[in-house]
């Protein structure tokens, strides 16, 4: 063998029966491989060339003289297989090119009739989509060399391209030949595809599904489809390694960052109550693993033990928190007896079902609930009644009148401000010849709809609402952002959402009734140094603030330095570099430093500027990473099920593969698509969860039965403009903190000791 030559390992995904009778080296930068037989080396054509040589197909590639017959037999099977892909791929440019467009007029009208199966009239399903049976074999190298073939073909075509190239390059190209109809193609066979399977629809939102339909179309018409056994083998056991070197990527900066172990808890279709447990940090959402605990949820031992061995096998020497679905007398007991043991880390309920807990509570008010179904008898029947709900689109210019949240609670009240925010346009709806003239509008509903729109009070009591929960819900969404850690931002959000109130409702007597509320659910919240160390440390706050520092605050970031620093010579270093924070000494002072305080992330801000105070900084940099809510993610219940019924502990281990492999996927593309995503149709029965009491009729059976109503809706597609641009939640919290009650959260009698707790 030439001393020049360096071998080079075939690897398992090299699927193509040739691979397993050839050797591969590196000579240079060029890639060569060598017969095992006969030691001929090919220095170009790739595994396709080696396999003509073994197949002794003249032209290409001498003919091997040394290969066994039944190696022969095989390599030429594989090549017959190569050849009737290629005829059905012809077939279906063929079908393709051959598909009669429509007049444009008439093109235009197929989109407004009520009939969608015309679609299937002229689209048609052509016979050449069988799958391809006679080829057993994968030729992924044939694949990449008829790809770079490709290439070379579409620098050099003319103006004349083939149907065959509007799939295989790009069938989103809409200046190619017939590409409307190559579109309407693809897309129908999509449909057909999810509507035989019975999956959910939104399948289409998923970040993977475009990288799919490219892949596909890369490879062309002809392409083998992976079997049941490939994705129950080699691609699962592929994609678990995958996820598994992330989480190894993320598990590396853990050391600087610390992390945060989540426990959900939910209760599937079946009874059973399933934790599933996920470890967060600024680099991602991690799934571990689930837990079925439907015989020990109510045992604080059970629990505690569960929640011992995450800490165990995440390393205590990372966790700062670890932070449950509720705050129920077992999760607290278990959590209690947690940081006894761990004495370096916190137990805190989630932070995002605390505020929820309080918007169900004030959604509860006696008067709150009246304008909330007020409002409700306005959606539920728009939603339910096809020519109205298009009339009020028009009026609205495309935007929904219900604006579904993360929870059905917090709904009711961002509803109730897209409601307020459109008052015109639906004003303007009403008093137009077109409602006047619609029979919907002399209906019992239509008629009570017409009154609530008009009604003066009903809009005030909107506007009051509002203004007691806007804030409530910024808190929600900070406590809940993938992208911004919400352990730095709050403190201070929970500060202006009683101070909104306070300054909404003025007297003591009246605002404190939402007060108690609030610190009825926020008692485990308000208890945790973790937010008030967080408050401290991020200099925006920090700096704002105009005189005394209230002594919860500074408790709070002493707390956090005694528990999460264990080597006391490191403690009273901190102490000191902390007179250096406050003086705004060194770098702190810097107008750079000083200038980003409310630009950069504090974590980052830290990083910047905190070299003179390494052991703060780092301190802070753990702090301020941190969440303080658990994930909203799908689940997939079926996986579930079927992960705890197995009694096969064989398949048990796989199915436990394929939902670690599913959920991380799924909290890796809940970053990527948390911008730009298109609008959420308030009807679709994937929001029902949410915005159930907004839309759900008591008459499923409102229109005619010859009526189409789900057809002839036009698609809701928002205008931004009319509604305002959306604001960093964070960014509006503003500055300066001066008011001791609230800090205190004081009671009748207890306002002559607020001034106490302060310190200079």
């Amino acid at each position: 063998m030439d001393s020049g030559l360096e071998p080079i390992p075939i690897t398992s995904q090299k699927h193509d029966p040739a691979w397993k009778h050839c050797q591969m080296f590196k000579n240079g930068e060029r890639v060569e491989l060598k017969c095992i037989y006969c030691s001929k080396v090919f220095k170009g054509g790739g595994i396709h060339r080696i396999k003509e040589h073994l197949a002794g197909q003249k032209g290409n590639a001498s003919t091997c003289s040394r290969v066994p017959p039944d190696v022969r037999a095989l390599m030429q099977q594989s090549l017959d297989g190569v050849v009737v892909k290629k005829r059905n791929r012809q077939k279906l440019d063929e079908e393709i090119t051959n598909i009669k467009p429509r007049p444009h007029g008439e093109v235009e009208s197929l989109a407004h009739q009520d009939d969608v199966n015309s679609g299937i009239q002229f689209i048609g399903v052509p016979d050449t989509l069988e799958p391809d049976t006679t080829s057993l074999v994968v030729n992924r190298e044939e694949g990449a060399t008829s790809s770079r073939n490709a290439d070379r073909r579409k620098r050099g075509r003319g103006k004349n391209s083939s149907a065959r190239d509007a799939v295989g390059v790009g069938v989103s190209n809409s200046a190619g030949l017939g590409s409307k109809k190559v579109n309407n193609y693809v897309h129908m066979a999509i449909g057909r595809f999810l509507y035989d399977i019975g999956a959910p629809l939104d399948a289409v939102n998923s970040a993977y599904f475009q990288p799919m339909i490219d892949a596909i179309a890369s490879g062309g018409s002809g392409i083998l489809l992976p079997s049941y056994h490939d994705l129950r083998g080699w691609i699962l056991k592929n994609s678990v390694e995958e996820v598994k070197n992330d989480i190894h990527k993320c598990r590396a900066t853990w050391e600087r960052t610390g992390c945060s172990i989540l426990v959900d808890q939910w209760d599937s279709e079946d009874g059973r109550v399933i934790l599933s447990f996920f470890v967060h940090s600024p680099e991602g959402t991690m799934f571990l693993r689930t837990e079925d605990a439907s015989e020990t949820i109510n045992s604080s031992d059970a629990l505690y033990e569960l929640l011992k061995g995450m800490v165990e096998e995440v390393g205590e020497k990372h966790v700062l928190q670890v932070i449950t679905t509720g705050s129920k007398e077992q999760y607290i007991a278990a959590g209690r007896r947690l940081t006894e043991t761990f004495t370096s880390l916190y137990w805190a309920p989630c932070a995002a079902h605390s505020i929820d807990l309080i918007l169900e509570d004030f959604g509860n008010i006696d008067w709150i609930s009246e304008v909330i179904e007020q409002g409700r008898s306005i959606t539920r029947f728009v939603y339910n009644h096809s020519e109205i709900l298009n009339m009020v689109r028009r009026y609205t210019f495309g935007n929904d009148i219900i604006e579904p949240e993360a929870t059905r609670f917090a709904t009711n009240f961002t509803t109730l401000k897209r409601l307020v925010d459109l008052k015109h346009n639906l004003q303007a709806m009403i008093t137009s010849q077109e409602w006047v003239a619609c029979l919907y509008s002399k209906k019992k509903g239509g008629l009570e709809m017409s009154d609530c729109i008009s009604n003066q009070s009903f809009w005030s009591s909107c506007n009051l609402i509002i203004h007691l929960t806007n804030s409530l819900l910024r808190v929600l969404r900070i406590v809940s952002n993938q992208k911004r850690p919400g352990m730095g931002y709050v403190y201070a959000a929970m500060y202006r959402a009683k101070e909104a109130i306070k300054k909404e409702l003025v007297k003591k007597e009246d605002y404190t009734v939402y007060w108690d509320i609030i610190d009825h659910r926020w008692e485990q919240q308000r208890n945790l140094p973790l937010h008030a160390a967080g408050f401290y440390l991020n200099p925006k706050y920090f700096y704002s603030i105009e005189g005394d520092l209230h002594n919860d605050i500074l408790s709070g970031i002493l707390d956090c330095i005694e528990r999460l620093i264990p080597d006391t010579k490191v403690q009273d270093k901190i102490s000191k570099e902390i007179i250096s924070y406050k003086n705004a000494a060194g770098d702190f002072g810097r107008k750079m430093a000083i200038r980003t305080r409310d630009t950069l992330l504090p974590a980052e801000w830290w990083s910047t500027y905190g070299g003179g105070c390494p052991n703060l900084a780092r301190l802070a940099i753990r702090i301020l990473s941190q969440t303080c809510s658990l994930i909203g993610y799908k689940r997939n219940q079926v996986c579930f099920q079927k992960l705890h019924d197995t009694g096969n502990s064989l398949e048990h281990q796989r199915l436990s593969d394929l939902v670690f492999v599913q959920h991380n996927l799924r909290l890796r593309q809940m970053v990527v698509k948390s911008n730009g995503q298109e609008s959420i149709d308030p009807i679709s029965s994937d929001n029902t969860s949410v915005v159930e009491n907004w839309v759900r009729s008591k008459d499923i059976h409102l229109e005619p039965p010859v009526a189409s109503y789900w057809m002839a809706v036009d698609p809701p597609s928002a205008n931004t403009m009319l509604l305002g641009a959306a604001n960093d939640e964070a960014e509006d919290l503003g500055t300066g903190f001066n008011d001791y009650e609230i800090f205190c959260s004081t009671k009748d009698g207890e306002e002559e000791n607020a001034e106490d707790n302060v310190v200079v």
